[in-house]
């Protein structure tokens, strides 16, 4: 599972080895979220291999 998320790739039983409940915020979780309403609730197929990377830390922009 942990191989599959660092490969970015699909797949769906969704399980995030060595997290605690705070990671709703990561960036393949945000997308993974984003891709099922596009799927299911737009009715259209997400973008593939489409990568978001988490905001800079404050003050090194």
């Amino acid at each position: 599972v942990d191989a599959l998320i660092k490969a970015n790739k699909d797949f769906d039983l969704l399980l995030l080895p060595n997290r605690n409940h705070g990671f709703g915020n990561e960036p393949y979780m945000v997308r993974r979220r984003w891709d099922y309403f596009v799927r299911y609730l737009l009715g259209a197929e997400p973008p593939q291999g489409y990568e978001l990377h988490p905001p800079p830390a404050p003050g090194r922009l």
